[in-house]
């Protein structure tokens, strides 16, 4: 792994998108020790990198969307091995709350079951698009500015 976060890092924003979409999707990958790492090791704009991160994290989360909203429910939780009752949750959250269930995408394993829900239960793209972007980018700001603070 810590490879694999070296290669990340070695290309700059570039870089750090590329790990974020993987993040943002079903691999286990963690964004934010790459965003650290670059932000504590470099001069890196931090509005840039939190710029990156989030496009490539929110291009992730909706290729689960659109996953979901391409497959059966019962074959993304199969493929995907996320529990059946980790499904349900999640499909019941966005059933009550709708696209906005979105902005909860930045959350460990969770969030991958919110992204494919929201495609399965087919909720306004635009809407899970835009509570998307803000959930990752307000988790970014804040990993940017805890590194930032220890880094001062």
């Amino acid at each position: 792994m810590d490879s694999l976060n070296e290669f990340f890092i070695s290309y700059g924003y570039w870089g750090l998108g590329i790990a974020s979409f993987f993040a943002g999707t079903f691999f286990p990958f963690s964004s934010e020790a790459v965003m650290a790492a670059l932000l504590a090791t470099s001069s890196m704009d931090p509005v840039l990198t939190i710029a990156s991160a989030t496009i490539g994290n929110v291009l992730g989360s909706m290729v689960n969307y659109f996953i979901g909203w391409l497959c059966k429910p019962q074959s993304v939780s199969r493929i995907f091995h996320i529990k059946p009752e980790r499904m349900e949750k999640a499909q019941s959250y966005v059933k009550q709350y709708g696209a906005w269930m979105g902005f909860f995408t930045f959350m460990p394993i969770l969030g991958t079951a919110i992204s494919l829900a929201l495609g399965i239960l087919k909720a306004n793209v635009w809407m899970t698009l835009l509570s998307t972007f803000l959930g990752k980018t307000l988790r970014y700001i804040v990993v940017a500015y805890s590194v930032l603070a220890f880094k001062s």
